[in-house]
C-alpha cells in the first residue's frame, strides 16, 4: 500500500541552522535520531532539500528562509508500506513525525548548533506502561515541571500519545507505541556531554521499575 504524509512547519532559524540540524549526524540526534547515510541512498542541495530513500520509502525535506532569520520546512514521508500493517501504521507515524518535527523547532529555539548524542530505551512489554510513566511523573500538563531520572525538566508537548520534557541541555520524549503493538519508549536527546550507552541505561532502570506490578 502506497503512503504519503505531509508536514509545513515554521522553524525558528534560518535555512542554514535548519540544515545543520537535519543533514548532520550530530544535528539528527538533537531531536530525531542518528541516521546511518550507508543505509540509503542520500540526495543533498545544501542548504535547501535533503532526501532520503530507504528501500521502498523516502523522506524529503525542503527548506525555504522566512522573515526574520526563520525557516519554512516542508517534509514529505512517501513510499510503499508492508501489506500487513493497517492504517494505524499511517495514523502511528504520523503522529510521530508531529512529535519529531515539533522536537526539531524546540532543538533550534533552545539548543541550536549544539551537537547532540541521542539514546533510547524501552519499557517491559506491559499494556499499561504508558499510564504507569504518566503516573510516576505525577501526570503532567504542559508548562509543568517534573522530577526524572536525568534531572529535573519543562513539560513542552503532552498528547494522547507522546509526552516531552525539556531539560537544562536535553529533550526527552516519551512514546506510547501500543498502537502498532510496540512497547512505550523514551528517547534521549542530550546536547551536553553524555554516554549515550549510560542514558540508555538509566532510562531503561527506570523504565523497569515504574512498569514493575
Amino acid at each position: 500500500m502506497t503512503f504519503e504524509i505531509r508536514r509545513e512547519v515554521a522553524l525558528p532559524a534560518s535555512p542554514d541552522e535548519v540544515w545543520r540540524a537535519i543533514a548532520t549526524p550530530e544535528g539528527q540526534a538533537g531531536w530525531f535520531m542518528t541516521v546511518d547515510a550507508a543505509s540509503g541512498d542520500v540526495v543533498e542541495e545544501p542548504p535547501h532539500r535533503l532526501e532520503q530513500r530507504f528501500g521502498t520509502q523516502s523522506v524529503e525535506y525542503v527548506v525555504e528562509a522566512a522573515g526574520g532569520g526563520n525557516a519554512v520546512l516542508r517534509f514529505v514521508h512517501s513510499g510503499i508500506r508492508e501489506e500487513d500493517w493497517g492504517d494505524e501504521w499511517e495514523t502511528m507515524t504520523g503522529l510521530g513525525w508531529d512529535l519529531y518535527l515539533f522536537t526539531l523547532g524546540e532543538y533550534l529555539r533552545h539548543f541550536a548548533g549544539r551537537p547532540a548524542v541521542y539514546a533510547e530505551a524501552e519499557a517491559p512489554a506491559r499494556r499499561d506502561v504508558w499510564q504507569d510513566v504518566l503516573a510516576a511523573l505525577g501526570d503532567p500538563r504542559e508548562g509543568d515541571r517534573v522530577d526524572t531520572p536525568v534531572g529535573s525538566g519543562i513539560v513542552d508537548i503532552r498528547t494522547g500519545t507522546h509526552l516531552g520534557i525539556r531539560t537544562g541541555s536535553a529533550l526527552v520524549r516519551v512514546h506510547d507505541r501500543s498502537l502498532i503493538g510496540m512497547g512505550t519508549a523514551v528517547g534521549h536527546h542530550e546536547t551536553g556531554p553524555a554516554d549515550r550507552h549510560a542514558l540508555a541505561a538509566t532510562w531503561s532502570a527506570w523504565l523497569e521499575a515504574v512498569a514493575r506490578p
